[in-house]
């Protein structure tokens, strides 16, 4: 089973790259700013984009039924993710903080865009902590309860 990134996210992940790009190309404080939340952001979207956002495919299928045996194929997923969460939480502090210093140099150039920007990807990590990573873990620790309690019936 191959278990794609809801659209929704994909799309979010797209536009604040999008959006990191031209702040990238910014001369100056913002732009160095800019090139090192970039430099902190990108290996973090690859391993979400790996293991911690794709489990969410399931999310409205759960919602809706019950567990198939496929889904187990998300396990691996999950567990990866429930054992990398500090360091995951420990990333975003750090990109945090590169974003704490775009917003302050953003603010003094008078770049309001760039601004808004660094606050939406603040958001951005506090809804990945606080709503979507808890989620996949949730998903896998219900898959897999779900499919031991269907093997003891058996």
């Amino acid at each position: 089973m191959k278990f794609e990134i809801p659209k929704p996210l994909q799309a979010e992940h797209h536009e604040l790259h999008a959006r990191l790009v031209r702040a990238t190309k910014e001369p100056g404080a913002v732009g160095a700013a800019a090139r090192e939340v970039a430099r902190l952001l990108h290996p973090h979207f690859v391993r979400e984009e790996a293991f911690a956002l794709p489990p969410l495919a399931l999310l409205s299928e759960l919602a809706r039924g019950g567990v198939t045996a496929d889904m187990a194929a998300v396990l691996p997923m999950t567990r990866r993710l429930n054992a990398e969460l500090p360091t995951m939480l420990a990333e975003h502090r750090q990109i945090v903080d590169a974003l704490e210093a775009l917003r302050g140099a953003a603010r003094a150039a008078g770049l309001l865009e760039h601004e808004r920007f660094a606050e939406a990807l603040v958001l951005h990590a506090q809804t990945e902590e606080l709503v979507l990573y808890p989620a996949a873990i949730l998903i896998g620790e219900h898959v897999e309860r779900s499919l031991n309690e269907a093997a003891a019936a058996l």
